[in-house]
């Protein structure tokens, strides 16, 4: 499985971006796709995550900020981040778990939010 992230950028408090996933390869199997994202000198955290039933999962600093979805028609996730606050700022990662246990990783797309 291969991810292709896309739509970071730089924004002003208060803005919104919306990033994208493209997943190719083998997804017969993938059951949750999600976003994570790391700040320098931070670990890497769980966002938001999307079983393939739809069942949604946020980390509780962008509860009611941030929207995840997915178009399986199109093996495409979606993070639609509104009200974005200084501190999203940080590179954002999807990945894909699928039913044996396996994670996959997609490229880091940057996300900085000025004040």
């Amino acid at each position: 499985v291969q991810l292709q992230a896309s739509g970071g950028g730089l924004v002003q408090a208060g803005g919104s971006l919306r990033l994208s996933c493209a997943a190719s390869g083998s997804m017969v199997n993938i059951r949750g796709m999600g976003w994570y994202r790391q700040a320098p000198g931070n670990e890497r955290e769980l966002v938001a995550e999307i079983t393939r039933g739809g069942s949604t999962n946020y980390a509780d600093s962008v509860k009611g900020r941030f929207t995840i979805s997915r178009d399986n028609a199109k093996n495409t996730v979606y993070l639609q981040m509104n009200s974005l606050k200084p501190e999203d700022t940080a590179s954002y990662y999807c990945n894909a778990r699928n039913s044996y246990g396996s994670i996959f990783w997609g490229q880091g797309t940057q996300v900085t939010v000025s004040s």
